[in-house]
């Protein structure tokens, strides 16, 4: 009798391309975005996307969702918004004379929380705990939220009236931040074509769990990162705490989520330890946004963006 042939397991690579693949049906010709938006899911971290309308925002956090399985939920951040409308509250029950909880729609595992940057402080701050921390404490009471869980936020650059810029202990908690940009001419073809992509969307299916992307970011805390790899990450991140330029440099946050970037980054490239070319791919997105430029480099039209990339330049390579 001839012996059954057991399926080959696709590798890591294999896995993380597939997912890739999946979101692209949806957002043509933004390879790279999408990289780093899954890349930034594995790494369980949050993602910020701040673009001008139209560009396709909200179909790529629902394009994640429904790529891995998981539960979709959604906020639109407005002046009126509160705290208990982000994380639930407690309300009387007459039928057993005590109160009882009301989940918000942040139990859930991609929580799209649009126009972040509309809600007041007071607002954006339910947010903090969650996404530090993969929990949230109402009333005396913590309560987990599922794994894996991610907060993709977006916000426009150009309308500024009636927004509340988000503090920097709140961009600390994005582990990378990102444009998707304008699509290139036959890309807009393909899209002019089918009429958009939202019958994409519809048509889309899972092709993991999100037990799933929890298996693959443990399997990628496994990654192997040098000594001297991490003496380039310190050397990067102390980099910034001096510049001239920068008033405020990268936190340790910054460094340790850095470090599990380049880890997912490496085995999506079908490797078992990182390299420094990782750190360079992925120290823009991870580090521009938790920097602060002086107001004097503000006036002479430095961005924080130019200094990474400076500092990525100048930086001794082990």
């Amino acid at each position: 009798m001839a012996a059954v042939e057991t399926p080959r397991q696709p590798s890591y690579a294999e896995g993380f391309e597939a997912i890739c693949s999946n979101i692209g049906q949806v957002i043509r010709g933004k390879d790279h975005s999408i990289r780093l938006a899954v890349c930034c899911l594995v790494s369980e971290g949050h993602l910020l996307v701040e673009d001008v309308p139209g560009v396709g925002k909200t179909s790529l956090a629902k394009a994640i969702a429904v790529t891995v399985g998981g539960a979709f939920g959604r906020i639109q951040f407005t002046p009126d918004l509160l705290p208990s409308d982000v994380v639930g509250t407690s309300v009387w029950n007459q039928g057993t004379a005590a109160f009882e909880y009301r989940p918000g729609p942040i139990f859930t595992n991609i929580l799209l929380a649009d126009e972040i940057n509309r809600a007041s402080p007071k607002t954006q701050s339910a947010l903090l705990e969650s996404m530090a921390e993969g929990h949230v404490t109402t009333d005396g009471s913590t309560r987990e939220l599922p794994r894996p869980f991610m907060v993709i936020a977006t916000q426009n650059p150009l309308e500024h009236q009636g927004t509340y810029p988000l503090p920097e202990s709140q961009l600390d908690r994005f582990l990378m931040k990102i444009s998707i940009g304008y699509p290139d001419r036959s890309h807009e073809i393909e899209l002019l074509a089918s009429d958009g992509g939202d019958r994409a969307l519809r048509e889309l299916g899972p092709i993991i769990g999100p037990a799933d992307v929890v298996s693959l970011s443990d399997a990628a805390a496994r990654i192997h990162v040098s000594d001297s790899l991490t003496a380039y990450l310190l050397d990067l991140a102390h980099s910034t705490r001096a510049h001239r330029h920068l008033a405020l440099g990268v936190s340790p946050r910054a460094t340790l989520g850095l470090q599990r970037a380049i880890r997912v980054w490496a085995a999506a490239d079908g490797r078992d330890f990182a390299t420094p070319d990782d750190v360079k791919t992925l120290a823009q997105p991870t580090l521009a946004h938790r920097v602060l430029v002086s107001p004097e480099a503000t006036l002479q039209g430095i961005e924080a963006a130019d200094i990474i990339a400076e500092l990525v330049a100048t930086t001794p390579i082990p």
